[in-house]
């Protein structure tokens, strides 16, 4: 995988080099060595070696276990959470997930579509001793979640051609015409039930959370079939496709703050 450029009017070297870097190991799969970033980032070992330094020492990147490589710590994450766009949305979105999460029995979380990924803004555990973590700064190519699907369902037809351009150029490999097909499948139900990707024994029940008739975010919740059954599969869904209209109508009186 190499960084995609694009002819700058004004150039500021040392930052270009930190800025690919970092895009490059966001787009990673796993942990990648100097060799690798190197390559990726069509700079020699030299150039690349103290920004490496720095940006470890600043808390940007980690060095995952046995000398494997470098890997995104989640401070990146953790300073677009600030944001008072994104504050303001979790702080409206939580307290119904809480509920939601009471009712049910069940844990949930809210995603945010990030280029061709989705990554996960807040979560609220299970009541319980049992259930199934999403923590905040999970990350997901579109194509391979639920939530990606339901995303890209809850678009408008030039914003679905523009999210298939983007999705066509990213190196990771899927069957689009099962996506399209399950996406269209997904936007005449109004919401998602589909078995994890991720994790077997997991059902994804995924609802749009919607702002002038697009999605702008989806509530998730990973079921697990619990003994005995507290509320089942159908409850549950109901109960989460109720609770993103809720935070749906919510962020429309109260918008996020820009």
């Amino acid at each position: 995988m190499t960084v995609k450029k694009e002819v700058a009017k004004y150039r500021a070297p040392a930052l270009d080099k930190g800025l690919d870097i970092l895009e490059l190991l966001a787009q990673a799969a796993g942990p990648k060595s100097m060799g690798d970033i190197s390559e990726g980032v069509g700079r020699s070992r030299n150039e690349i070696f103290r920004m490496l330094q720095v940006l470890e020492e600043r808390g940007y990147l980690a060095k995952a276990p046995g000398d494997a490589g470098y890997v995104l710590t989640n401070r990146l994450f953790m300073l677009g959470m600030q944001q008072p766009q994104v504050q303001n949305v979790t702080e409206i979105a939580l307290p119904i997930m809480r509920r939601l999460a009471d009712q049910v029995g069940q844990p949930c979380h809210l995603v945010a579509p990030s280029e061709d990924q989705i990554v996960v803004i807040a979560q609220i555990d299970a009541p319980s001793d049992l259930g199934m973590a999403v923590r905040p700064g999970h990350r997901r190519p579109i194509v391979h979640s639920t939530s990606g699907l339901v995303l890209y369902a809850f678009q408008h037809e030039p914003v679905q051609a523009q999210w298939l351009q983007m999705l066509g150029d990213s190196d990771v490999e899927y069957d689009q015409a099962k996506f399209v097909q399950q996406a269209k499948r997904i936007r005449q139900q109004g919401y998602a039930l589909l078995k994890s990707e991720a994790v077997v024994g997991v059902t994804d029940l995924t609802a749009p959370v919607l702002q002038n008739d697009h999605a702008i975010y989806t509530l998730s919740m990973p079921y697990i079939q619990r003994v005995p059954e507290k509320i089942g599969i159908e409850q549950a869904l109901a109960a989460v496709c109720a609770a993103a209209k809720e935070i749906s109508h919510a962020l429309m009186y109260d918008p996020p703050r820009r």
